[in-house]
């Protein structure tokens, strides 16, 4: 009887299924618009837009990582040692533009590492990524040289201030997220990389180089994390040990948040980035402003993770068979 009424609402779920991303993000402004008395000021908005601009370029770049099936936890700390390489080498003389390049390589070298792990030897991602954390971890505090920060002298800020601007932020954020889109929608980068994520043998056995497409996928993933570390630094102007260091959590969690299925696949979307982002943000200033402290902050989004990831696997649960049905 329970199977009976689960296949007669099954389609209206599956209907339904790709507005619940909209949903929650729309329910989450009611709530953030009732915190806030219905009267957001201009710095609430700027505070917002600043760290979804961060968090939706990684968490762009991720999805690419999330189509496969794989995910890379290492992705916040991989951030951190941009940010610290970009500020040596702004205070050595390169220029803000240098910066960026520096920032921009660093991401797609640890990425070129990360993929080199997970595709030539074969290592477990979830491993190779929690391996990678630890070692990243520890590059970026022989950078730090025993310091509890590195910043750039005000006296020579003034270029990466010029950058501090919204509309700028705006226009990395909007020209990064439309190429993800032309790679990931409209190319055969992200028709393979949802064929691999949804059945890797089968795209191996169609002649795909599961290597090559994991050493792209990581690449792209790569520069949305030295894109990131740089956006990081024109507002910040300063690395610490614990810079970005919860960041490779809070992009699972917004992807997952954005309707990204974990399992990676057909049903993948690079616009759960960008969904997710503001989520993750949103949720955030709401406890922020509630006075929940940044501990109790992180359980809350990892019960609310957790229920995401149930409800989403509900469906597919239902349509399993049993032992005893499979023969």
């Amino acid at each position: 009887m329970k199977q009976e009424r689960f296949q007669k609402i099954q389609p209206v779920l599956g209907r339904a299924k790709p507005a619940l991303p909209f949903l929650g993000l729309t329910l989450l402004m009611v709530v953030y618009l009732f915190v806030v008395g219905f009267r957001p000021t201009s710095m609430h908005l700027q505070t917002i837009i600043n760290q979804v601009a961060v968090m939706a370029v990684l968490s762009t770049g991720a999805v690419f990582i999330f189509s496969l099936g794989s995910f890379d936890i290492s992705l916040g700390v991989g951030m951190g040692v941009s940010v610290a390489v970009g500020v040596i080498s702004y205070n050595a003389g390169a220029g803000v533009w240098g910066m960026f390049a520096v920032c921009l390589l660093i991401g797609l070298g640890i990425s070129l590492v990360n993929s080199t792990l997970s595709s030539i030897f074969q290592l477990p991602v979830f491993i190779m990524t929690m391996a990678m954390m630890s070692v990243l971890t520890a590059v970026l505090q022989i950078l730090m040289g025993g310091k509890t920060s590195l910043l750039v002298p005000s006296e020579i800020q003034a270029p990466i201030k010029a950058f501090d601007s919204l509309w700028i932020r705006l226009a990395f954020v909007g020209v990064y997220y439309l190429l993800c889109v032309v790679l990931f929608n409209y190319t055969k980068i992200g028709r393979r990389n949802k064929f691999q994520g949804g059945n890797p043998v089968a795209a191996a056995q169609t002649g795909i180089s599961v290597a090559k497409q994991t050493m792209i996928t990581f690449l792209i993933s790569g520069s949305g994390v030295g894109l990131s570390a740089f956006l990081t630094l024109t507002r910040a102007q300063s690395v610490s040990s614990g810079t970005g260091a919860s960041m490779g959590m809070d992009v699972m969690m917004a992807i997952v948040f954005g309707g990204m299925p974990l399992s990676g696949g057909a049903y993948s979307k690079i616009a759960a980035g960008i969904i997710g982002s503001f989520s993750m943000v949103l949720l955030s200033q709401i406890l922020t402003m509630l006075g929940v402290s940044a501990g109790t902050s992180q359980m809350y989004k990892a019960v609310l993770f957790l229920a995401v990831v149930f409800a989403a696997s509900f469906n597919y649960r239902e349509k399993m068979l049993s032992r005893a049905e499979m023969f």
